[in-house]
């Protein structure tokens, strides 16, 4: 949309003020889109490490294969889950604090002997699938916030900067434009009047 304004003295301050509030904010918002371009790329590699965790979990699980049909679905639970926030460059981000589980069995007793380490495999599975969950949040906000970033920016630099300069330097020059035209009336209307005087002393 096109930038409206007039051509007076209070639209020239006007756009004076909002030039110079873009001017001061564009090198933050630049370093605050570096700054979250980072943080996305070190989002992108914890993503990364924390599938090929899992998927490396994952295998070692699948030498148990054979006795997981023994495993109890019931067994383990998950009871909380909790969460604490961060802000990375004016960001908030989720960070996980720590996973609960509980039991939903008040004994374990005659279940087969491996069942410990299977309560220990499944706990670390949980917890890694929670990490990716977490870890997919955390980028999709950051990269949202970055793209944000990055519009206001080429919208301050790009847009808003050169129409706000050139809608003043048309300003000004409308006004230098004026200011030149009433001199050159007051120019004529003095040597009419001088013609006049001249006139009327000759008569």
């Amino acid at each position: 949309m096109a930038l409206k304004f007039q051509f007076n003295k209070t639209a020239l301050q006007k756009l004076k003020k909002d030039l110079k509030i873009r001017e001061k904010a564009l090198p933050t918002l630049k370093a605050k889109e570096t700054a979250l371009r980072l943080e996305v790329k070190k989002a992108r590699d914890e993503l990364k490490e924390a599938r090929e965790l899992y998927n490396h979990h994952k295998t070692n699980m699948g030498e148990f294969d054979l006795l997981w049909g023994e495993f109890p679905a019931d067994l383990l639970l998950i009871d909380d889950v909790t969460l604490h926030f961060r802000k990375i460059a004016g960001v908030k981000i989720p960070v996980l604090e720590e996973v609960k589980f509980k039991f939903g069995r008040d004994s374990l007793f005659g279940l087969p002997a491996w069942t410990a380490t299977g309560v220990d495999l499944l706990k670390q599975s949980s917890k890694l699938e929670i990490q990716i969950s977490i870890a997919e949040q955390k980028l999709a906000v950051l990269e949202y916030a970055r793209k944000k970033t990055t519009q206001k920016v080429n919208l301050y630099e790009k847009v808003q900067i050169p129409e706000y300069n050139q809608a003043i330097l048309k300003i000004k020059r409308f006004m230098e434009d004026q200011e030149n035209l009433e001199k050159s009336s007051q120019k004529i209307l003095k040597g009419k009047i001088a013609a006049a005087e001249e006139e009327e002393e000759a008569a």
